[in-house]
C-alpha cells in the first residue's frame, strides 16, 4: 500500500555543488519534506521540471560554470517554474548580494553555516506563504473563469431575447421569409464598410458595436405584431388610412422594446440600438420620412444603415402583391434615393459591396410555399 503521508509531503529542491553541504541539507529536511537534489545549476534546471514541481528551491549562491544568481534567472524565466519560491543559499553577507538577489525573485536568504532551526522555520514560513498564493491564484483564475461564464450566459440570454421577439414578428408577416436574416447580414456588411469612414468611424469604432447592430436589426419590423392583420396581410396596396395605420408600427417596435426593458427592470444597452433601428428605419435623408420625419445626421446612423438594407430586400423580394425585382433595377432604385431618402455615403458603401449582397440574398433565398 503506497505511504500516503510521504506523497502529500512538500518537495524541496537542494541546489549544492559540494556533496557534504547535499548530505546535511537531505539529512535535516527528509523527515518533513520530499527532498530533490541537483549538484549544479544545469541539473537543477532539469530536476526542477522532472515530475512534480518543487513547492521551494534551496539554491546555494556560488557554484562553478553556472551560479545560484543565474539559475534563479532562469528559474524565473520559465513560466513552469517562475512561481516556485527560491531561497538563497550564501556565506555572501553584503547587502548588495542580497539586493541583487531579491531583484532576481528570491524571497529569502540563509547564511551558511547553516543553522537547522532558522533552516526549517524558514522553509516553514514560505511553504506557508506560497500555499496562500496557490490559494489565492486558484481563486482568482475560478472567479475569471466564473465571469467569463456569466457573460456567456448574458449574451447567450441576450441573443434569445432578440431572437424571440424578432420571431414574433416574423410569425405576423409570414410573407417576409428570410428578410429578417438578410437584412441582419446587410446591415453588418454596411457597417463594416463604413467603419473607417471619417463619417461613421467615431460611432463603428469596434466589433462590439457592429455585433450589437447586427443582432438589433432583426427587431427592426417587431412593431408589425401590432398591426391589424387585414392589414398585414393584405395582397394589394395600402388605402392612404390603412398606410396611416402601418406607420405606427415604428413607435410600436420602440414601445414594445422598451415595455421588455421594464419588465427587465433596468434599460439594456444591448437594446439600445434595436429601439433605434425599430424606430427610425423608415426615416428618410431629406426628411420627408416618419415617424419623425427627422433627416440628415439627426437620423441615427443605425437606421440609416437598416433604410438601404431594408429598402433592397423588399425590392428584390416577392411578396403577395408584387414579384421582386432583378439584382440590377435594385441598385438603380437606391441610387435613384441616394441624398433623398438614403445617407449618399451609405449609398456609396453599398455600391462597393453590391456583389456580397447578391450572396447574402442568395444565402438566405426564400424558399416557395
Amino acid at each position: 500500500m503506497a505511504d500516503t503521508s510521504y506523497m502529500n509531503k512538500p518537495a524541496i529542491l537542494v541546489v549544492d555543488d559540494a556533496p557534504d553541504n547535499l548530505s546535511l541539507m537531505s539529512g535535516l529536511l527528509k523527515d518533513h519534506y520530499k527532498v530533490k537534489i541537483a549538484n549544479n545549476g544545469e541539473r537543477a534546471l532539469k530536476v526542477a521540471l522532472t515530475g512534480a514541481l518543487p513547492d521551494i528551491i534551496l539554491l546555494d549562491v556560488m557554484m562553478p560554470v553556472m551560479d545560484g544568481y543565474e539559475t534563479c534567472r532562469l528559474l524565473k524565466a520559465n513560466p513552469k517554474t517562475r512561481d516556485i519560491p527560491v531561497i538563497f543559499l550564501t556565506v555572501k553577507t553584503d547587502i548588495e548580494d542580497e539586493i541583487h538577489g531579491f531583484e532576481l525573485g528570491a524571497v529569502d536568504f540563509i547564511s551558511k553555516p547553516i543553522s537547522p532551526p532558522v533552516l526549517l522555520a524558514r522553509v516553514q514560513t514560505h511553504l506557508q506563504l506560497k500555499r496562500v498564493r496557490d490559494y489565492l491564484k486558484d481563486q482568482n483564475e475560478f472567479l475569471e473563469a466564473e465571469v467569463r461564464r456569466r457573460t456567456q450566459e448574458i449574451v447567450a440570454a441576450q441573443e434569445v431575447t432578440i431572437l424571440v421577439m424578432a420571431s414574433l414578428g416574423e410569425t405576423r408577416d409570414n410573407e417576409t421569409g428570410n428578410h429578417i436574416r438578410r437584412t441582419q447580414f446587410y446591415v453588418r456588411a454596411l457597417a463594416e464598410k463604413l467603419r473607417d469612414h471619417p463619417r461613421f468611424s467615431y460611432f463603428l469604432d469596434d466589433d462590439t458595436t457592429i455585433d450589437l447592430l447586427y443582432k438589433s436589426a432583426t427587431l427592426h419590423d417587431i412593431g408589425k405584431i401590432g398591426i391589424f392583420d387585414s392589414i398585414l396581410l393584405k395582397p394589394g396596396r395600402f388605402t392612404e388610412e390603412e398606410f396611416e395605420i402601418m406607420k405606427t408600427h415604428c413607435i410600436l417596435g420602440r414601445d414594445s422594446i422598451i415595455a421588455a426593458e421594464r419588465r427587465l427592470g433596468v434599460e439594456q444597452p444591448y437594446l439600445s440600438f434595436a429601439k433605434e433601428i425599430a424606430y427610425t428605419h423608415q426615416e428618410k435623408w431629406d426628411g420627408t420620412g416618419y415617424p419623425e420625419g427627422l433627416s440628415g445626421d439627426d437620423i441615427p446612423i443605425s437606421g440609416r444603415l437598416m433604410a438601404v438594407a431594408d429598402v433592397y430586400d423588399a425590392l428584390i423580394c416577392r411578396r403577395v402583391y408584387k414579384e421582386g425585382m432583378p439584382h440590377e433595377k435594385a441598385v438603380e432604385i437606391i441610387v435613384e434615393g441616394k441624398g433623398s431618402h438614403f445617407d449618399p455615403d451609405v449609398v456609396d458603401a453599398f455600391l462597393e459591396i453590391a456583389d456580397e449582397f447578391i450572396q447574402i440574398a442568395k444565402r438566405f433565398e426564400d424558399t416557395e410555399h
